[in-house]
């Protein structure tokens, strides 16, 4: 184990609680509709809002999709596990009480492995358990006043709980990308962070190396990986200030403000005990049968961390480039199309990783809406691995690509004047004129000047108004240099 990073002589403790909304049409108790963006209070059931008569019946959707989280992590998915309130007071809880589950959580254990830059790291999870989403109160739209939004009241929740094991703010983002990528692959979240679909508690702490772990805070509802780090690394600081100015850290709830980039109390932190768990008498134990988990088993999708592998078997691919290309399903996927095109594997991956990823960034697009298909990728590499354009070249065409000015490599090569000169005997007279206008330069790459040899090679290639194939110009450089 790497010995961790210390911030002003203080160990860093991190853990996340983090909520992902399942991708289930209807609520984790009710038949009322999940989708985003309903007028408020239009789909908020009776039995959502716990009204007299109603009885909450478990979705069959979310807990199945909690089984295949269970079996992707490794974790043992219990064969039966107890509904239980939450209870406490808040305007956008209509019930009073929260159903979630305590004592026995429907997925005990398991792992997430991901890279903190080529680094590999693992957190184990505590558990992962079934919940129902409150509603949402709204405070901008009105003055002095607070609105309630019960749309999401009863929406079904995994929350999954990671142990303490994170010493930095990169370490909780690298473990987040990590979750948020895998609730995606599995297909039981949209990973919607804008929308509330995947968002993220931090607990965190310091202490001196050794020492007992210190009070923690806990910041709530953090809904990007960037307000995640940030966060992290205010309340850090904050908490080492408080403690090197003498004053102890009382445990708390906080929030961050993305304006100030602030942490800021918002109550004191309760306990579980002061939630007064107890059993709902309205749900009866979930029981999960042997052959439900082997039916979701026999139908997981390939996970990434065993894509990655194949890619490094199969493909060749280092580690790195087998973790980077299967960091969604998308991705992966087009990585796959592209080297099938082409059969240049790693010079797919570098593509992705490289100009690929950059102007997708910039765009704020994922891969699945990249103006240029994977088949055409695939052929501009191939023209590059064949000699017929340089690497400039190809980085012309893809501009052309992905500008939408044509979709035909071959077509866009021979409109922009970009193909290579690869024709030995047109080259050969080039060469031959260049190393007699050039004696001095001959002279002193036979005296032991290596300086000189890419001077000639430069020659040629302005000879040949920079379309001679450079390392076939070297070649016959070379060839004709030392003969």
């Amino acid at each position: 184990m790497s010995t961790p990073q210390l911030i002003r002589g203080y160990e860093v403790v991190i853990g996340l609680e983090t909520h992902a909304q399942l991708s289930t049409a209807s609520k984790i108790f009710s038949g009322a509709s999940t989708a985003f963006g309903a007028a408020p209070n239009t789909q908020a059931s009776p039995v959502d809002l716990a009204l007299p008569g109603t009885l909450p019946v478990p979705n069959r959707g979310a807990v199945e999709r909690a089984i295949r989280f269970g079996l992707a992590v490794g974790a043992k998915v219990a064969r039966q596990s107890i509904f239980a309130r939450k209870n406490y007071f808040y305007p956008d809880l209509p019930k009073g009480y929260q159903i979630s589950q305590y004592e026995i959580p429907v997925v005990q254990g398991g792992v997430i492995e991901f890279l903190v830059g080529e680094q590999k790291k693992r957190v184990n999870l505590t558990r992962a358990h079934l919940e129902e989403d409150a509603g949402k109160s709204l405070h901008e739209d009105y003055h002095g006043l607070t609105g309630i939004d019960l749309n999401r009241a009863g929406t079904p929740l995994l929350e999954i709980v990671s142990e303490p094991e994170m010493r930095s703010s990169a370490e909780a983002v690298g473990y987040a990308r990590a979750l948020h990528a895998l609730v995606v692959w599995l297909g039981i979240c949209d990973g919607n962070m804008q929308e509330g679909s995947f968002r993220c508690d931090a607990n965190v702490s310091v202490r001196k190396p050794g020492a007992p772990f210190g009070t923690r805070r806990e910041i709530k509802n953090l809904n990007s990986f960037r307000f995640l780090q940030q966060a992290i690394d205010y309340e850090v600081q904050w908490q080492i200030e408080q403690i090197e100015d003498g004053l102890s850290i009382e445990q708390a709830t906080v929030l961050f403000d993305p304006d100030s980039g602030e942490t800021r109390a918002m109550r004191s932190k309760e306990d579980a005990h002061d939630y007064r768990y107890f059993p709902d008498p309205d749900l009866p134990p979930l029981v999960i049968a042997p052959e439900w988990v082997e039916r979701v088993k026999a139908e997981m999708p390939e996970l990434p961390a065993a894509m990655a592998e194949r890619f490094q078997a199969q493909d060749g691919l280092p580690a790195y480039d087998a973790g980077m290309v299967t960091q969604s399903l998308a991705f992966a996927a087009y990585y796959e199309a592209a080297r099938d095109a082409c059969r240049q594997p790693k010079l797919v991956a570098n593509w992705l990783m490289g100009e690929f990823s950059k102007r997708l960034n910039a765009e704020g697009r994922g891969i699945e809406e990249a103006p240029v298909a994977p088949a055409t990728l695939g052929a501009l590499i191939t023209r590059i691995s064949d000699g017929t354009i340089s690497n400039n070249g190809a980085r012309q065409v893809f501009d052309a690509l992905w500008s939408g000015e044509g979709s035909d490599v071959d077509a866009l090569i021979e409109a922009k004047g970009l193909k290579q000169m690869s024709d030995t005997g047109a080259l050969e007279a080039i060469v031959e004129q260049v190393l007699a206008a050039n004696e001095k330069s001959v002279a002193e790459f036979r005296a032991g000047k290596d300086k000189a040899f890419n001077a000639l090679v430069g020659q040629v290639m302005k000879a040949s108004k920079g379309k001679a194939n450079p390392a076939l110009a070297g070649e016959l450089l070379k060839k004709r240099l030392q003969g």
